[in-house]
C-alpha cells in the first residue's frame, strides 16, 4: 500500500476537530451575512475576528490599514505562510430571499444612507480563515513553523492591501515564505479551481465627467447636450473590444453606471459615466485604456464640448500565480481532494491579493472555491443556462450554500498551509 501524502497525513490530524466547530462556524458565518460592512468600515467584523483570533492564543495586531486584523501563530522552527481573507461588503440591496438576509445600510461618500450586502462572498473567506485558525491552532502537534492569518479590509476598492503594506504590515509580521488566498465562485460547492499564472485580470474602473452647457429643454440650440454627449460615448466605447482588440485576446469594457441631470425639461452642465476595463496583459491594458480616452477626447470634440475629466477609482493588476507555488497547493488538494480539485482558466474579475505578496516579497498562490449548489448548478449546465441562471459575484441574488462550501473552503486553507506547514520525512 502506498504511504499517504505527508501533508494530507497532516491535515487529517489537523481538520479532526472540524465536525465540533461547524454549528459555530455556521453561526458566525450567518451573523455576519446579515451584518455586512463596507471597505474600510469593517469594525464590527474586525472586532469579532480579533476576539475569535485572541481566544486561540494568536498575537493579534488591529488596526492595520484602518480596519485590518493580523494574527501571528509561532510553532517552532519551519516556514512561514501567510493566508488571507477579505472582510468587506458592497453597496447592494440583498434580494436572495435568505432567512438571515442582509437589511443594514451604511452611510454613501455623500452621506445618503444605501443598502449593504456580501455580494461577493467575502463572509465566506473570513469564516473559513477562522475555522482554519482555530483548527491549525489546536493541532499544532500536526505542524511546524509559523502561521499568519491576515484579514484585510476594503478589497472591493482596491485599496485595501495596499493600506495594510503602507502601515508597516512588512514589519509588523514575520516575512512569508508564501502568501495563499482563496475565493469563492459560482461554481460546484465542494470544488477548487487553480492555476499557475495569470489567475485573475487586471481592472481599471474609471470615472469620466463630461462637461456641457445647460439650458432650457425647449431650447437646445442653446446648450451642448452632456446627456447626448454621454449617451454617444457609452455606443462608441462598445467598438474597444468588438473592433480594435484580436478575436483571441480576452478584454472587458463595462458602463456600469451614468448620472446626468435632475428634471425632464432642462439640459444639464455636465454628465458623469464610471466604467470598468478587464484585461489579461499590460499591452492589452494600455491598448483599452489609450482607446477608450481617445474616444471620450473625440466625441467630446464632435459635440463642441470642453475636453472630460478622467478620474481612476480603483486600478488592480493582474494577480499572477507563482508557478511552484501553484503546484504545490494543486498537487496537495489532489491528494486530499481527488476529483473535486481542478485547473481553471483565467477569471475575468480583479483583486488586489497581488499587493499583499509584492509588499512583502514572497510568492504566492490564490485559488477558486466553489459556492453553488451542485444540484442546480448541473441542471442548469445540462440546460445550457449557466450566465442566465446561476447567479454570479456582485449579483444581489448571490447566495453561496452554507455547506459544504464551508467546510471545503476551511479544509482548503489548512490544506494549502500544510504543504509548506506539515513534516517531511527526511531523506534516506
Amino acid at each position: 500500500m502506498a504511504e499517504k501524502d505527508p501533508t494530507t497525513v497532516a491535515a487529517d490530524a489537523v481538520l479532526t476537530g472540524l465536525p465540533d466547530i461547524r454549528d459555530s462556524l455556521e453561526f458566525r458565518y450567518k451573523d455576519l451575512h446579515r451584518h455586512p460592512e463596507l471597505g474600510f468600515q469593517e469594525r464590527r467584523t474586525a472586532g469579532h475576528v480579533a476576539q475569535a483570533l485572541n481566544e486561540c492564543d494568536y498575537e493579534v495586531t488591529e488596526g492595520v490599514g484602518g480596519t485590518g486584523v493580523v494574527g501571528v501563530l509561532h510553532n517552532g522552527a519551519g516556514p512561514t505562510v501567510l493566508l488571507r481573507a477579505d472582510m468587506d461588503a458592497l453597496p447592494v440591496r440583498e434580494r436572495t430571499g435568505l432567512s438571515y438576509a442582509s437589511t443594514d445600510t451604511a452611510a454613501a461618500p455623500d452621506g445618503a444612507e444605501q443598502p449593504v450586502m456580501h455580494a461577493c462572498g467575502h463572509d465566506v473567506h473570513v469564516i473559513c480563515l477562522l475555522g482554519a485558525a482555530r483548527l491549525m491552532a489546536a493541532g499544532t502537534d500536526a505542524w511546524r513553523g509559523t502561521l499568519v492569518v491576515l484579514f484585510q479590509p476594503n478589497e472591493e476598492n482596491g485599496s485595501g492591501a495596499r493600506a495594510m503594506i503602507d502601515d508597516g504590515l512588512a514589519r509588523r509580521v514575520p516575512r512569508p515564505d508564501v502568501a495563499l488566498g482563496q475565493h469563492v465562485l459560482p461554481a460546484p460547492a465542494g470544488t477548487l479551481l487553480t492555476r499557475a499564472g495569470v489567475m485573475m485580470a487586471a481592472s481599471d474602473s474609471l470615472r469620466v465627467t463630461f462637461h456641457g452647457r445647460g439650458a432650457h429643454g425647449s431650447m437646445p440650440e442653446r446648450a451642448v447636450d452632456p446627456v447626448v454627449l454621454a449617451a454617444s460615448t457609452v455606443v462608441r466605447l462598445q467598438t474597444v473590444v468588438a473592433r480594435e482588440t484580436g478575436a483571441t485576446t480576452p478584454a472587458v469594457v463595462t458602463v456600469g453606471a451614468i448620472h446626468a441631470g435632475s428634471g425632464p425639461h432642462r439640459i444639464p452642465d455636465r454628465a458623469e459615466i464610471q466604467l470598468d476595463i478587464r484585461t489579461f496583459d499590460e499591452e492589452t491594458r494600455a491598448r483599452v485604456l489609450a482607446a477608450v480616452r481617445r474616444i471620450v477626447a473625440g466625441e467630446c470634440a464632435a459635440s463642441g464640448a470642453d475636453p472630460a475629466e478622467f478620474e481612476t477609482i480603483r486600478a488592480f493588476a493582474v494577480t499572477e500565480n507563482d508557478a511552484e507555488a501553484t503546484e504545490r497547493v494543486a498537487s496537495a488538494f489532489g491528494a486530499y481532494f481527488g476529483e473535486r480539485a481542478r485547473t481553471t482558466g483565467p477569471l475575468p474579475a480583479g483583486e488586489d491579493f497581488g499587493e499583499l505578496s509584492a509588499g512583502l516579497g514572497c510568492p504566492a498562490t490564490y485559488w477558486g472555491l466553489g459556492g453553488t449548489d451542485p444540484a442546480a448548478y448541473r441542471k442548469a449546465e445540462r440546460a445550457g443556462t449557466v450566465d442566465q441562471d446561476i447567479p454570479g459575484n456582485h449579483s444581489p441574488r448571490f447566495a453561496p450554500v452554507v455547506q459544504p462550501t464551508l467546510d471545503t473552503g476551511v479544509r482548503a486553507l489548512v490544506t494549502a498551509a500544510l504543504a509548506w506547514l506539515a513534516p517531511r520525512p527526511k531523506p534516506d
